[in-house]
Formats: structure tokens, C-alpha cells, sequence
């Protein structure tokens, strides 16, 4: 009888908690290094205004200088919107060595550069391809030679002048999607911070990183733990309240009035947290 009623309880019945989850609900950081992590994102992932807005309402201080971060916001702008030869002409006057220590990003970027010529010239039937072709020969042909994956990645991208972009394989199709902007301009983002002496990554992305590697080990080891486990940062299951700080001024960062520049596939919602 008794499990009967058991078997007829609502399922609104508030639910059990895993052993695991109690585990968790005793060593929550606390709300100060809560707050402190959200701003390590916003300024290593460059949101100067919601950083300023974050600092001011979770009342700790903003331990960077804006500019700085508005230099590096302006360079994920010009990639992101295509022109290429701004962001470089930017990352020179930040500071030249960043790319002349780096062959590797300089050539990424310049290919990209060749990628948007390509992109203009091929937009129309009749375009005419010769300013792609110009620089191809004169930024990226002299460099290609000291590196193989530049000399392949140097002719798949003039293989976009041979095909229609409505055909293109797999591999070609890659060249002009937007998430390739994306990728060079959080490489780019990096090389500064790093040429800045500041950490290439925000501590939250390593530790969402450490967290899912940790699960995975954990299942694979067979380890008694819930069948799904939260993020942690968009509220619990059990009615938990995040903090307002938190929640508030980094959703702000990409949905409301804070100031910063809000660009499809800018990292504004980042994978890796949401």
C-alpha cells in the first residue's frame, strides 16, 4: 500500500537530491569570487562598457584601463565586418611584434584578406578577380614557400576563383563562412593579450573547460554522480538563486544598453559557458 502512494506522488513533488549535489552546495565559492570571474571574462573577452557597468554595480574595482581593452574591441570590429587591412593597419600601431613574432597569424590574417577579395570579386558574374590575384602574388606567394601549410592553405583559397561559391566542397565552403572571421579574431584577441602579458583565455572559459573535462573522467570511471549535471550559471534545478550581479551585467554585455558592440558570431554568447 505504502509504495503505491509512493507510485501516485505528483511530479511536482519537489525532487531528491543527489549526494553529489549536496556535495557541491557545501564548497559554493562565494559571491565575491563569483563577481571577480565575470569580469576577468568581460575584459580578457573585451566588453569595456559592461566591464565598467559590472565593476560599478558589483562594487570592485576595474584593475584595467578601458582603452586598452576598447583597442583590442576595435580590432575584433574591423575582422568581423571583413576589412581585414584595418584590423592589421590597428594591430601595428598597438604594438608591430605582434605579428612580426607571429608568421603564422600574420599569414592567417592575410589570407583572410585574400578570402574577402575573393568574396567582393565573386559576388558578381562578370567581377573582376585581378585585385585578389594582385595580392596573392605580392602579400601571400613570397611567404608561402617558407612553410607548407601555407603553400596548402595559399591554393585552396585561389581555388575559390575556379568554383561557384553554390558548389563548393566541404573544405572550400569553410573559407567564406563568417565563423572564420570569428576564429582569426579570437586568435588575434589572444596574441595581443599574450604580447600584453596577460593570459590568452578568461579564467572562467579554463574552468568550464577543467569542470567538463573532470565529468567526463568521472563517467568514464563509472563514479556515482547525476545522470545531468548544470553549467551552474544560468540558475540550478532545485530553485536556487544565482547571483544578480552576475546574471544582470554579463547578460547586459550582449543583450541590453551597455555600449559594447553586439555582432553575430562575436563570442557575445560564448559556447563554452551558455
Amino acid at each position: 500500500m505504502a509504495a503505491n502512494l509512493m507510485s501516485r506522488t505528483p511530479s511536482t513533488t519537489t525532487p531528491t537530491w543527489h549526494q553529489f549535489e549536496r556535495k557541491v552546495e557545501e564548497v559554493k565559492p562565494s559571491k565575491t569570487d563569483i563577481n571577480y570571474l565575470v569580469m576577468d571574462y568581460l575584459i580578457t573577452n573585451g566588453y569595456p562598457a559592461a566591464a565598467n557597468k559590472f565593476a560599478v554595480e558589483a562594487n570592485i574595482q576595474l584593475r584595467t584601463d578601458l582603452e586598452t581593452i576598447q583597442e583590442r574591441v576595435d580590432i575584433r570590429t574591423a575582422i568581423h565586418s571583413g576589412n581585414i587591412q584595418l584590423a592589421i593597419e590597428k594591430i601595428n600601431e598597438l604594438n608591430p611584434q605582434i605579428l612580426d613574432e607571429d608568421p603564422s597569424l600574420h599569414f592567417a590574417l592575410l589570407r583572410l584578406q585574400l578570402v574577402e577579395l575573393i568574396r567582393n570579386c565573386t559576388s558578381t558574374p562578370d567581377g573582376d578577380i585581378s585585385p585578389a590575384l594582385e595580392f596573392a602574388t605580392s602579400q601571400l606567394a613570397p611567404r608561402a614557400p617558407t612553410n607548407l601549410q601555407f603553400l596548402e592553405d595559399l591554393e585552396r583559397t585561389l581555388a575559390l576563383l575556379i568554383y561557384p561559391n553554390d558548389n563548393l566542397s566541404p573544405s572550400l565552403a569553410a573559407l567564406l563562412d563568417p565563423d572564420l572571421r570569428k576564429d582569426i579574431a579570437t586568435q588575434v584577441n589572444e596574441a595581443i593579450l599574450q604580447n600584453q602579458g596577460s593570459r590568452k583565455e578568461a579564467r572562467l572559459r579554463n574552468l568550464v573547460k577543467l569542470r567538463a573535462f573532470a565529468e567526463n573522467k568521472a563517467r568514464e570511471a563509472k563514479k556515482d554522480i547525476p545522470d545531468k549535471l548544470d553549467i551552474g550559471l544560468v540558475g540550478d534545478s532545485h530553485g536556487g538563486s544565482q547571483p544578480s550581479n552576475t546574471n544582470d551585467s554579463h547578460n547586459g554585455s550582449s543583450h541590453n544598453g551597455t555600449g559594447d558592440t553586439v555582432m553575430a558570431n562575436s563570442g557575445d554568447i560564448d559556447e563554452y559557458i551558455m
